[in-house]
């Protein structure tokens, strides 16, 4: 029987959902199984403990990173950075996927927070070695 792999799509919503539904989509057509934030989402440490679980069953990690941060847990760091981190100290396979131009977002979809815009210039300077 041939092996059905798993890819694991990561990202902030407001900002990326047409992308996220083009790589579902892609993702399904390579006959891979995708799993997301559309079937659990990460607003609470309980549910990021359920994402971890997923996360360890997969078999490729996709983030693609846009102009926001994204929900910041109680330690201050999203949940999109969380997942990131978490796939990467797991050793699953990383493809990412940052966008050049951040600012050509839409206002209503960017971060206003300036704390935030750094965290998210932050995150895209590691995301991006």
């Amino acid at each position: 029987m041939k092996k059905k792999y798993s890819v694991f799509i990561s990202s902030t919503f407001m900002d990326l959902e047409s992308e996220r539904e083009t790589i579902r989509k892609l993702v399904i057509d390579m006959g891979y199984i995708p799993l997301g934030m559309e079937s659990f989402p990460a607003t609470n440490e309980e549910q990021f403990s359920y994402i971890k679980k997923v996360i360890d069953d997969c078999d490729y990690y996709i983030l693609v990173i846009g102009g926001r941060y994204g929900s910041v847990s109680d330690g201050g760091i999203s949940y999109t950075e969380k997942e990131y981190d978490y796939a990467i100290e797991k050793g699953k396979v990383v493809l990412a996927f940052v966008h050049e131009s951040p600012g050509d977002f839409p206002a209503k979809v960017l971060d206003e927070d300036p704390q935030l815009r750094e965290k998210l210039n932050t995150f895209r300077r590691k995301a991006s070695n």
